[in-house]
């Protein structure tokens, strides 16, 4: 077994000493398996991990995973997974609530023998991955480079005549010829669309002396970037001016608290004292970040429910936003590392 497996494995006892582990969600497995996962299952014993897939997949994985014992099912994936449980002996096979479904468990039940029980073991493998390694922080940068690059570029392509949608079409084209991929539909908000916090791009044409939120992520092997910029076009308004000096100020407020073994609801709620002396924290609805890797938005969360603690080698976005209904959106995002004893910011306050 790999590290990231043995790690696991380790966790089992404080978990209801589970005896396997049955993982559905594709990051989950290319996170423990640095394999590309589709439409396949993974299922870790205390001894072996075995990769359970069909036909479609089967050649791809018997190259590409290495240490994983892969399985090939022809009827349905839970007749395999009953026939390796048995010979293992798993009496306890734990399963992540999140991530699969009641139609799923309902069939798990039914293969299921009287003397082994399903155990909810919900975010074992999430929990490891919330501290990234040397490797995925290296990953999470070179997306980083490549975001910096596309940024530059839309600053010479954002201009008053452009619709939202040709907007994208363009930064589509270039992030694609550089041989990435968007972490999710990119949000080209432009005047009153940019109140949206999860806009799309429209036919919307972008016009002289008006703000345009760009929010957008590069994805290169799986690992993802998250940030927003924001483009003022001609004359910015005075109340534009001073809800972007606020932000500011949330922001680095913010992050100045980030570092081992604060609460994450601590840093939240300093972005929002920032902004309640402003008078605009009724305008910011969301929380303030979230952990980015493998998915766009993972453990650990920057909210004000949050009672999770900082630690070092947590990568999360810190992303205060005000938006003013019919007016305009204003969000300023970056990524912070979690270092030793404080943060990093990854993607700089100017990029």
């Amino acid at each position: 077994m790999n590290t990231r497996l043995k790690k696991l494995v380790e966790d089992f006892p404080r978990h209801k000493n589970i005896d396997a582990l049955l993982i559905v969600n594709d990051s989950n497995i290319r996170y423990l398996t640095q394999f590309p996962a589709s439409e396949s299952w993974l299922l870790v014993t205390r001894s072996k991990a075995f990769y359970i897939t069909d036909s479609r997949y089967l050649l791809e994985a018997r190259q590409g995973l290495k240490g994983i014992t892969v399985k090939q099912y022809n009827r349905m994936p839970c007749v395999t997974l009953g026939e390796i449980c048995k010979q293992y002996r798993v009496k306890r096979l734990g399963f992540d609530e999140r991530h699969t479904s009641f139609a799923l468990w309902k069939k798990l039940k039914e293969f299921c023998p009287r003397n082994r029980k399903l155990v909810p073991a919900t975010g074992l493998v999430e929990s490891i991955r919330e501290l990234k390694d040397e490797g995925e922080i290296a990953q999470v940068k070179n997306c980083l480079k490549l975001h910096f690059k596309a940024i530059d570029f839309m600053k010479k392509v954002v201009r008053p005549g452009l619709t939202e949608r040709q907007v994208a079409l363009k930064l589509e084209h270039f992030v694609k010829s550089n041989g990435a991929e968007f972490s999710f539909t990119p949000i080209i908000a432009s005047g009153p669309n940019s109140c949206y916090p999860h806009a799309r791009a429209t036919d919307r044409v972008i016009r002289n002396n008006e703000n345009v939120l760009l929010d957008f992520g590069i994805d290169i092997n799986g690992y993802k970037s998250d940030l927003t910029r924001n483009f003022f076009l001609g004359r910015i308004a005075p109340r534009v001016g001073q809800v972007l000096d606020a932000l500011t100020l949330a922001q680095r407020e913010a992050i100045s608290f980030i570092k081992p073994g604060v609460n994450c609801s601590q840093v939240d709620a300093q972005a929002r004292k920032v902004l309640r002396k402003f008078g605009l924290a009724k305008y910011f609805g969301h929380s303030l970040g979230h952990g980015v890797g493998l998915d766009i938005h993972e453990a650990p969360r920057l909210s004000s429910q949050s009672t999770s603690l900082l630690e070092e080698g947590m990568i999360v976005t810190v992303e205060p936003g005000v938006y003013i209904p019919d007016q305009f959106g204003i969000r300023v995002e970056d990524m912070v590392l979690v270092t030793k004893e404080g943060c990093e910011v990854l993607s700089g306050y100017y990029n």
